[in-house]
């Protein structure tokens, strides 16, 4: 799409998650099960988003002088005000973010959105923005569940959105070091594309890798999938270059190691926009592996699968561990093998007969050299096997590698019709796993039901530490009339729950608006001081994402 005052770029669903092309849809085995579970009347489409004309949005107020500034900056055609480019940028993919574009309430769209070629000119852009008093918000790949790119607009009248896209080149590579630097707009796809041909990768995949791209990755100290055997974003990141207001700002070193002081690489790492833009950052990387061995075991309860999956990190070889580690509770095991065709549903008989009737299932990828991966499988199954695992074979864990990034499609056709859907996630230590599952698990349903309504919630283990574990919770309803205050509830009565029972606010969804509340009782006063202290130096006239990371003033929207 090219208008007069466009830039063009591929067109995502406005109203929903990713490509229009990948969008997968509900069996009719998967509806009624939904309807028997949720006890819904009918599952029939009963929500349809408005039409993209009936999408309400405000006129933009920046005035003629300020996006003037601006197309200097970057060029005119990389600033619009287009009204299809604002409504695309008004928000990011929470549950909430959907339900209100879907009513067609987009009145806190952007006043414009710029697309930036490169450091340049996003210092250029801040500095117009620093003298004018306009609230600057970057977009990656806008995947954020937690308002982290709504454009706010804190104290200010105007807003705009830095949409980071055109920034999307591999701009070194040392194969010896083993390190690669990259623009923030590469998105995952890209980024292993970059790569490949030189027989690397960034082993980095979240459930958004699709869409997400390399400066979320780093803003929200995102963790993937295969965290277990890659490490996490923040265990990948070696240098960021940031654009603050204050000036360019480069924190961390490509040195293996410095006592050069405290480490500034973590002040900008999850940092959420709120102190600058991230434009390049060098990451570590690997060789592609050249062989993958998947592998699944059911235990008789989540308790026990957890106990099982500490035992083989604490007892086993750091080398034997899974890339990818995940356990089932219950729940979500029933709804997997209830959907997942004549095989999954055979295996819940097999395991019922085995004497498991509520069964919890682990699914493990081991990624390497064949051989080695053999070994290390081997040895993994002699302590899943102590610890009361019964082996179940690859298909599993090969399914859900297959479909591992459909899941927020399915969403859009849920919200269609009519079934509220939702995550969070937070991490507990071994001691607290537990514990910390069934009061999060209570509140949520406690929640979902407040008015009547039947809640399903399923939740699984995704990365483990030496210390404990990632809880990932899933949770569906019935939508009420009031969709938005449906969800403020639930979210509250998780949070609050995840606050009381000492866990952490954000495992990898970082912080945006909807934990900021939250984040005083997990850092205290004085670390919301330090994290004001170094906002006010990097960003003093405070138009850097605000309403983000940090409690704050925020203008009403109108």
């Amino acid at each position: 799409m090219v208008t007069q005052n466009t830039v063009e770029i591929p067109r995502s669903v406005w109203y929903g998650w990713g490509d229009p092309a990948h969008a997968t849809s509900l069996s009719a085995n998967a509806l009624t099960y939904l309807s028997a579970t949720l006890k819904l009347a009918s599952v029939k489409p009963v929500h349809p988003p408005a039409d993209i004309t009936e999408v309400r949005i405000g006129e933009p107020v920046l005035n003629a002088e300020a996006l003037a500034e601006l197309r200097a900056a970057c060029g005119t055609e990389y600033v619009s005000t287009e009204r299809l480019d604002r409504i695309e940028h008004s928000g990011g993919k929470s549950t909430e973010d959907l339900l209100r574009i879907r009513a067609g309430d987009a009145l806190g769209a952007p006043d414009a959105v710029i697309f930036p070629a490169s450091s340049e000119e996003i210092r250029e852009v801040l500095a117009v923005c620093a003298a004018r008093g306009i609230a600057v918000t970057a977009f990656g790949g806008g995947t954020s569940v937690v308002g982290g790119v709504s454009p706010l607009r804190g104290t200010f009248d105007a807003a705009i959105t830095l949409d980071m896209r055109r920034m999307n080149k591999m701009l070194h590579l040392d194969p010896r070091s083993r390190t690669a630097t990259f623009e923030a707009g590469l998105r995952g796809p890209g980024i292993e594309a970059a790569l490949e041909p030189h027989g690397f990768t960034l082993g980095h995949f979240p459930q958004s890798h699709q869409e997400a791209t390399l400066g979320g990755y780093v803003a929200t100290r995102s963790a993937g999938q295969a965290s277990t055997g890659y490490g996490r974003s923040d265990d990948l990141v070696k240098s960021v270059h940031l654009e603050t207001p204050a000036g360019p700002l480069v924190a961390g070193s490509t040195a293996p190691g410095t006592a050069a002081g405290p480490k500034l690489l973590d002040v900008i790492v999850g940092s959420e926009g709120a102190f600058g833009v991230i434009t390049s950052a060098t990451l570590k990387i690997v060789p592609v592996p050249t062989h993958k061995s998947y592998g699944s075991w059911s235990f008789a309860s989540f308790t026990a699968g957890a106990e099982a999956i500490r035992r083989l990190r604490h007892e086993g070889l750091s080398g034997d561990l899974p890339h990818v580690c995940r356990l089932s509770d219950s729940d979500e095991t029933a709804s997997t093998f209830k959907l997942g065709g004549p095989k999954t549903a055979a295996l819940g008989k097999y395991l019922s007969v085995r004497g498991q009737a509520t069964p919890a299932l682990a699914l493990f990828l081991w990624e390497g050299a064949t051989k080695e991966t053999a070994a290390r499988k081997r040895r993994s199954a002699r302590i899943l096997r102590a610890a009361g695992g019964i082996p179940t074979g690859p298909i599993p864990a090969r399914a859900w590698e297959h479909g591992r990034f459909s899941g927020p499609y399915l969403r859009d056709e849920l919200l269609t019709r009519g079934v509220y859907v939702e995550t969070l996630e937070t991490s507990a230590t071994w001691t607290s796993l537990d514990s910390t599952y069934h009061a999060v698990r209570e509140a949520i349903l406690k929640s979902l039901a407040e008015h009547g309504g039947t809640g399903y919630v399923q939740s699984h283990i995704s990365h483990i530490y030496p210390d404990g574990a990632s809880l990932y919770f899933t949770y569906l309803a019935g939508v009420e009339s009031d969709g938005l205050a449906q969800h403020a509830r639930v979210k509250q009565a998780a949070s609050k729950a995840i606050v009381a029972a000492g866990s952490t606010i954000t495992h990898h969804h970082s912080v945006g608006t909807d934990h900021a509340p939250y984040l005083g009782a997990e850092i205290g006063a004085l670390g919301l001081d330090v994290l004001r202290g170094i906002k006010n130096t990097l960003d003093p006239a405070g138009i850097m994402n605000p309403g983000k990371l940090i409690p704050a003033a925020i203008k009403e929207q109108p």
